[in-house]
């Protein structure tokens, strides 16, 4: 088990190097570069309300497409959240919470039985931020 309830993952591919530090029990400090000014706002307001503590640098091939980086990026979140979560102790396996912003209504539902899924649905026609 990890008590401090930390960890650190490096990910390399053909398109991307990633590296990511968590701390689970942090206080919601970031250190966010991935190339990608959208998904780095969103990265750091997920560490500042999640109370986590994230650095996550990330270089990949954006001048192709930013899913890899983005997929990349989240791979390596979840292998962190594993791998400081250990055995799970002192957990609950899942939560959620609805989060209403200036223009949205986000629902986000978390489950951290080991197994993977996403589900995302936005509205259809919304325009892009940037290039994201």
């Amino acid at each position: 088990m990890n008590a401090a309830r930390t960890a650190s993952i490096e990910r390399r591919t053909g398109e991307t190097d990633i590296s990511v530090s968590l701390a689970v029990d942090g206080s919601g400090k970031s250190q966010i570069d991935t190339g990608i000014p959208f998904f780095d706002h969103m990265l750091t307001l997920f560490a500042r309300h999640s109370l986590v503590d994230l650095t996550v640098a990330a270089k990949g091939d954006i001048e192709v497409d930013l899913h890899h980086t983005v997929e990349d990026a989240g791979i390596s979140l979840g292998q962190a959240f594993a791998r400081a979560l250990g055995e799970k102790r002192g957990i609950r396996r899942y939560g959620w919470a609805y989060l209403p912003m200036d223009e949205t209504l986000t629902r986000v539902v978390l489950d951290f039985s080991g197994r993977p899924y996403l589900e995302y649905r936005g509205p259809a026609g919304v325009e892009s931020i940037g290039l994201f």
